[in-house]
């Protein structure tokens, strides 16, 4: 597969449908909006102040070494086989920030690949599943969408805190309901959640097969395990989180790290969720 730096041209006729429904996270409320603009921004001056200080900003982070216990997952697929019932399903794990579940119907009667996809900061599994559940239907793919704890994801110097422990959890409960092909699991996110899953994932490559961020903030990682793939895409007019600051320094750290990963960039696109960014990153997952 061609790695290219520019993907303005990718842009479909099916990204165009979506924009309004899909291509981004639906709004939020005014004071939930705010609030995410707000801490966003902040993230923003954090990244320009470290890029003046360091050839390598303090916002990218790429340990060697064993990860803490702290930013492992333990949860794995059930090795017996036990059919999926088809749906969109609340995970039900008796937390009022839950979380949602979709179940292919191939799962009836084969393992099939499951992607963990987080949401923004202020966004909810809600809005995140509007953005994929085409690929996840004509792909045939578990999703499992997870809630933050708070409005937010929580990680500080390789300490997952209550996420980690609920993302766990969560994926416990989607291997006793998904028969999930354990070769095909990917880890992926949008903003907030793009910087958590480029963050937990390599240190938990035994687990994830493919991580992938779209428009990431950052990249914290306390430690590596196993050696996934990776995808970043990221909007060239992104004035939330720009693109020199985050997408373009995080690549270079993974690559120089020895990491195989595909980037797009996405001419004039804002702060968003690109549909063929997404088309591209289920045809990662899927592939051998």
């Amino acid at each position: 597969m061609e790695d290219l730096a520019i993907s303005g041209p990718f842009r479909s006729s099916m990204r165009r449908r979506e924009r309004g429904a899909g291509g981004r996270e639906p709004p939020h409320p005014v004071v939930r909006g705010v609030l995410e603009c707000t801490a966003v921004w902040r993230v923003s001056l954090v990244l320009l102040l470290a890029g003046c200080t360091s050839a390598l900003p303090k916002n990218v982070r790429l340990d060697d070494g064993a990860p803490p216990e702290t930013a492992r997952l333990h949860a794995r697929p059930d090795p017996e086989f036990r059919p999926g019932q088809p749906g969109l399903w609340p995970l039900g794990l008796g937390s009022q920030r839950d979380g949602l579940l979709y179940v292919p119907e191939a799962a009836r009667a084969r393992r099939v690949p499951l992607l963990v996809m987080l949401h923004g900061a202020g966004g909810s599994p809600a809005h995140i599943w509007t953005t994929v559940h085409n690929d996840a239907d004509e792909r045939g793919v578990a999703v499992l969408m997870p809630a933050s704890r708070q409005w937010s994801w929580d990680f500080t110097g390789g300490d997952f805190g209550a996420d980690r422990a609920f993302i766990d959890a969560a994926l416990a409960s989607t291997f006793r309901r998904v028969p999930v092909d354990p070769e095909h699991i990917g880890l992926g996110g949008f903003s907030a959640g793009a910087t958590l899953a480029l963050s937990l994932g390599p240190s938990n490559g035994d687990l994830f097969d493919l991580v992938f961020g779209f428009s990431p903030t950052a990249m914290l990682v306390s430690g590596r395990v196993g050696h996934p793939r990776f995808m970043v895409a990221h909007g060239t007019a992104d004035t939330i989180v720009p693109i020199g600051l985050s997408s373009r320094q995080i690549v270079p750290a993974l690559r120089a790290a020895g990491y195989w990963v595909v980037y797009r960039e996405f001419f004039g696109g804002e702060h968003e969720v690109f549909a063929d960014a997404v088309h591209e990153a289920f045809s990662l997952l899927v592939s051998d």
